[in-house]
């Protein structure tokens, strides 16, 4: 039950990360430019998306791994 607030947190987070990434695209293509990544948006991203997906795998299976650690 403690965790149910983080989930919500979490929740209305990816909600805000969608409505952005839409936002973004919608404003993109309303100027007619099509929608692509270079090399520099990859150097941008990948230190960014790569903790996080970390953290939250971590977050998934620690349940699994604190058995065997104590």
């Amino acid at each position: 039950m403690q965790d149910s607030i983080f989930i919500i947190f979490l929740g209305f987070a990816a909600v805000w990360i969608v409505i952005g990434v839409t936002a973004i695209i919608a404003l993109f293509k309303s100027d007619g430019q099509e929608i692509r990544f270079g090399k520099w948006g990859l150097i941008v991203a990948i230190p960014i998306l790569v903790p996080f997906v970390l953290v939250l795998l971590y977050q998934v299976f620690r349940p699994f791994i604190l058995p065997h650690l104590l």
